[in-house]
């Protein structure tokens, strides 16, 4: 199988992450979106499977689980398993793309640990817990008792952030913008020097 590189998002929910993903997914061609395994239920009407998620009972999950097609998987809510398909980074680099990835602060430091050398993990920082909450807010999908799950998940995702090759700030959409195409072409071209891990961006 041909081999490409792993491009690590991983960031608290809110972070801005994905909005970053989708944007170097539009913007380079050569990079493909790995598609993760989930069990939770979709949002509204805009979340298609295969396309957002692979949207799985727990009982196809854990079974898929049994049979070892994960190269990472977690249990991040009670009943809520998120996982990365061996099958889904063939199909890409089958296809001669690079592929990045979406995932939770736990599941990328597998990635890391799996992929190695060929991988960059990048860590989104968001700017406070304050904006992070007016964010979720923002999207009026959280309920009172999620709300306040997802932010103990943030406090305890942020105490990992300097295990990761790279720490961005998004604190500027724009700006933001600019440093992750900077630093896909970096990696990509083997120009990107981390000196002292994580580099600040």
């Amino acid at each position: 199988m041909k081999k490409g590189k792993a491009i690590i998002f991983c960031a608290p929910s809110g972070s801005g992450k994905t909005t970053l993903v989708k944007h170097l997914l539009s913007t380079k061609s050569d990079l493909g979106f790995s598609i993760s395994a989930c069990t939770r239920d979709r949002r509204g009407r805009n979340e298609v499977n295969g396309q957002d998620y692979y949207f799985l009972s727990i009982d196809e999950f854990k079974q898929k689980i049994k049979n070892r097609e994960f190269i990472e998987w977690e249990e991040v809510y009670p009943g809520g398993y998120y996982g990365t398909l061996k099958t889904e980074i063939e199909r890409l680099w089958e296809s001669g793309k690079n592929v990045i990835f979406d995932v939770d602060v736990k599941g990328g430091l597998k990635l890391k640990e799996y992929f190695g050398e060929t991988a960059v993990a990048i860590f989104v920082k968001v700017p406070s817990m304050e904006e992070l909450e007016k964010r979720l807010v923002s999207r009026g999908t959280e309920t009172e008792e999620s709300l306040s799950k997802r932010l103990y998940k943030v406090k305890f995702e942020m105490a990992f952030q300097d295990q990761f090759d790279v720490v961005l700030l998004n604190d500027d959409l724009e700006s933001s913008y600019l440093k992750t195409e900077q630093l896909y072409e970096d990696f990509c071209n083997e120009k990107l020097e981390i000196k002292e891990k994580p580099l600040y961006i």
